[in-house]
């Protein structure tokens, strides 16, 4: 039986190209830990755990939170406990709300495209600058 090819947390980083920081980060945060520790305390990692690591970024790329990758990396885990249902549901509930922060960036850009138009602009005091009393009043567009 082939022994695994350990690798040296800078190693890791280098393979998964994130920080040597970025997976501390992680071990802090549970959801990775090092396989084994050399003599000297290092600590050492294995194709798996490059698997793994490489799982959290690219779940991480397309949204999702830390603890979302958690419950993501316990249905990857533990399969035959789950139902490709329960995958599809996690990503249901992140599309939706994707979708409610989206609809709240564009209320929000349309209050301040709003705000910028009632503004003459130009070079006199600010005293009287209609989106600075806007914003005071109970008015706001």
């Amino acid at each position: 039986m082939k022994t695994p090819s350990l690798l040296k947390i800078g190693e890791l980083a280098t393979r998964a190209k994130v920080s040597v920081d970025t997976i501390r980060f992680y071990e802090n945060k549970d959801l990775l830990r090092a396989s084994r520790r050399s003599s000297t305390g290092y600590r050492l990692f294995i194709e798996e755990d490059l698997t793994r690591l490489l799982f959290i970024v690219r779940a991480k790329q397309v949204g999702f939170t830390l603890d979302e990758i958690g419950e993501l990396l316990e249905l990857k885990l533990h399969p035959e406990e789950h139902t490709c249902q329960e995958v599809k549901q996690k990503t249901q509930i992140k599309i939706d709300k994707v979708s409610q922060k989206i609809a709240e960036l564009e209320r929000i850009r349309r209050s301040l495209v709003k705000l910028h138009r009632v503004c003459g602009g130009g070079t006199s005091s600010a005293q009287h600058c209609s989106i600075l009393q806007l914003l005071e009043s109970d008015n706001l567009l």
